[in-house]
């Protein structure tokens, strides 16, 4: 290969499929001129960029057009090497009309690494079916500040929650055939005051012990094709420039052999944001040389740029060579260099592309099982904080649904989701999906009832009229249903996403004021929250009836609220993130230090309303018969021991268990304490189990003053809780031996078997 046909294999193009079915048409993005592909395609091209995310086209005729793109590609170069094509797909598929999942904090809420990995796995095949080969997905970021606006996007602020559900996820879309791509490596989520693409300002052990864990054990046990270096700079280094992380740590350490592909614009951004790159051609070389093999999205410093700094003598062509044999390789892997390859995609096989619009409505994106999952997932991931005893409400006479989200199709929706990401630039092309509201939901939910529905102020907006009119129908009903939350989009065009970054935590725009109203009304308030982040509820903690947290739910979140609220369904979430107990507090999680938390040295009281892990349910489980087996262990033992739960509530529901490691004292400051395993648990009413727990020694490792992880000798305490504030049995433990050095193929999890107990004796 020539040295152009070389650097054709490192780029994308950003695309649009054509809904009649032609062939892709370059983007015009207003961040660069799009290529002349009759220039660029008779030496090849490496990726589609977002042939079906970039614009609204029927799935069947996307597929059609991606279909004769390839053809194009494949006659234009002497190799006849197709593209790989890539698509967005955090929360589902990112294109119109497919299923819009919950997003990955619900994720994170439901503590159910499986039912993400089926989740996965239905979007990977849906992916394929339609001739895509890479999804960009999954993030995980650790969230260490609430106000960044892409929380809604991340699993939690816990690295082991984050790990165990990314991997989960990564599993089901590696098992469908398509590249799963980790971002973003790494520490994103630490920007400064929580501020995208700010400076990062974090220690080497903050970064080892709480960033770099999620995707240490993803890339071990997901294996992962590709990887996604982050925007930020830390301590002044660039992520897209580090070698020492993208080439020493990832591949050197982790063995990592995928690709790694720079997100959108990130390479150009050396030279234009971070200032460490003198021109394009010398952010090409940098981001080359750390280990960067694919530009994303489109052509820009891997084009002419690369090919002068090659020949200035700047940069060696085996680099190139280098990051084109791993390109190459994964299209083997993906059979786009076999000999029988065809560029027709599963959902377009046996169909006679001549008359295209008899394509059109052939492929379903949106089938009823991926609705039923999607369902499924919704009703997990919804987290009950409070209760006074209202919910389940039963069938009310008079409800009063209220605020700027009871009426809103897409307040489900987060940012990546086609119709918010997408759709909000084609306003009169149809949402491609089925949205019912939380007024259409209740309606169906409550048939006998008698819903009024007032908004009373917008989602971030200052106008106040519509508070009296929401206290006047508060009066009037029952119960009040008051719905609050945020409104996803892109760039400050919203209150959540990409962009749109807090503050503070303060409820947006007047919603306070409309909160505290209809608590001073009389009438029982229910805060139901669509979210993306959480956000300080002030009187509501302590004087709502009730507090529902969905965590933007999807396309069947409404249901599965309104089925929370009458009890059909049994809320059984977990909060992934704490919710504040003020405003003003960031950066807080739990994940921190003594130090770091409340205190008479400080007025600001960091304690958070309700804590990680965090969540209530309609059935009660009583924790009993603990016993420690092994207490004691060397730093390369383990320790084990047992307790029963039962439900003795009156109905299924399900119970979170979680352990969480208190290190009293270590050589350097730790967390006070940090999740280490956890295990959800269905049990029908009445029933039991033995839960046995074997704990290795290598889950209390810390990075020490050498930069090296160590199990160190000395006394632990075991935590086995329904939250990060509710521990159930605090369990004495002790490390002996020596200091014990540790790498990457430690151990990364607890063991936790289940086995039933016999069922309660009745009366």
């Amino acid at each position: 290969m020539t040295l152009r046909e070389k650097t054709a294999q490192l780029v994308g193009v950003w695309v649009g499929a054509g809904d009649s079915g032609d062939e892709v048409a370059p983007h015009q993005h207003e961040m660069e001129q799009p290529p002349d592909l009759d220039t660029l395609l008779p030496y090849g091209l490496g990726q589609l960029t977002r042939p079906f995310g970039t614009a609204p086209v029927d799935p069947a005729l996307g597929a059609l057009s991606v279909l004769r793109s390839q053809q194009r590609i494949t006659a234009a170069n002497r190799f006849g090497i197709p593209a790989l094509a890539h698509e967005e797909c955090l929360a589902g598929f990112a294109a119109w009309g497919a299923t819009a999942y919950p997003v990955p904090l619900s994720w994170g809420a439901t503590f159910n690494p499986e039912l993400v990995r089926t989740m996965a796995g239905a979007i990977g095949r849906d992916l394929r079916s339609v001739g895509v080969h890479q999804g960009l997905a999954p993030v995980l970021d650790v969230v260490r500040d609430a106000r960044w606006g892409r929380v809604e996007e991340t699993i939690g602020e816990d690295p082991y929650l984050v790990g165990t559900v990314a991997t989960a996820y990564v599993q089901g879309l590696e098992a469908a055939g398509i590249v799963a791509t980790l971002k973003h490596f790494a520490g994103y989520s630490a920007s400064r005051a929580g501020r995208n693409l700010a400076p990062v300002s974090m220690g080497p052990r903050e970064r080892a012990d709480v960033i770099l864990p999620p995707f240490e054990m993803t890339v071990r046990e997901g294996r992962p094709r590709s990887v996604m270096p982050a925007y930020t700079d830390t301590d002044g280094l660039p992520s897209s420039a580090d070698e020492a992380l993208l080439t020493g740590l990832l591949r050197d350490a982790w063995g990592f052999t995928g690709t790694v592909v720079a997100d959108y614009f990130g390479i150009a951004f050396l030279h234009a944001l971070h200032g460490v790159a003198e021109d394009w051609s010398d952010a090409a070389r940098l981001a080359l040389t750390s280990g960067i093999d694919v530009e994303l999205p489109t052509v820009k410093t891997f084009g002419q740029p690369l090919l002068d700094a090659v020949e200035a003598g700047a940069l060696p062509e085996e680099l190139v060579d280098r990051a084109l044999r791993r390109v190459l390789t994964q299209k083997i892997q993906l059979g786009l260099l076999d000999p029988d390859w065809s560029p027709v995609p599963a959902a377009l096989a046996g169909t006679d592309p001549v008359e295209p619009e008899e394509l059109r409505g052939l492929v379903d994106l949106d089938p009823p099982a991926n609705r039923a999952l999607a369902a499924e997932i919704a009703e997990q991931a919804v987290v009950l904080l409070r209760n006074d005893g209202v919910l389940p409400l039963g069938g009310p006479a008079r409800i009063a649904l209220i605020g700027p989200n009871a009426d809103e199709p897409t307040a489900v929706l987060g940012c990546y989701s086609f119709p918010v990401h997408v759709g909000t630039q084609h306003p009169k092309t149809p949402l491609g999906i089925e949205l019912p509201t939380v007024r259409e939901a209740l309606a169906a939910e409550f048939p006998g009832g008698e819903l009024r529905t007032v908004r009373g102020v917008t989602v971030d907006g200052e106008d106040t009229d519509g508070i009296a009119e929401a206290v006047r129908t508060a009066r009037w009903a029952d119960v009040v249903v008051l719905v609050l939350g945020d409104r996803a989009g892109l760039f400050g065009r919203g209150t959540s996403g990409e962009g749109c970054d807090a503050a503070s935590l303060d409820l947006p725009g007047r919603q306070r004021e409309l909160l505290d109203a209809l608590l001073d009304a009389g009438t029982p308030v229910v805060l139901a929250l669509l979210a993306g982040r959480p956000y300080a509820l002030g009187r509501a903690v302590t004087e709502a009836a009730a507090i529902v947290q969905c965590f933007f739910p999807g396309e069947e979140g409404t249901r599965a609220l309104a089925g929370v609220l009458s009890g059909r369904v049994n809320p059984s979430g977990r909060l992934p993130v704490s919710v504040p107990g003020h405003p003003g507090v960031q950066p807080s999680t739990y994940l921190a230090a003594r130090l770091a938390q409340a205190g008479e040295v400080s007025s600001a009281d960091p304690t958070p309303a309700f804590g990680f892990g965090h969540g209530l349910g309609y059935s009660e489980f009583a924790w009993s018969g603990l016993d420690v087996a092994m207490a004691e262990a060397g730093t390369d033992g383990e320790f084990r021991l047992a307790f029963d739960l039962r439900n003795t509530g009156a109905r299924t529901g399900a119970e979170v268990v979680q352990f969480y490691l208190h290190d009293p004292v270590a050589t350097v400051v730790q967390p006070v304490q940090r999740l280490v395993g956890y295990r959800r648990i269905p049990l029908g009413a009445g029933a039991g189990c033995r839960v046995e727990l074997t704990l290795p020694a290598d889950l209390a490792s810390f990075t020490g003053r050498d930069g090296r992880r160590t199990v160190e000798p000395g006394a632990l305490e075991l935590r086995i809780s329904a939250s990060s504030t509710d521990a159930r049995f605090t369990v004495p433990l002790r490390l002996t031996g020596p200091v014990r050095p540790l790498d990457h193929t430690r151990r990364l999890h607890p063991t936790v078997t289940v086995q039933e107990l016999p069922p309660t004796p009745t009366p």
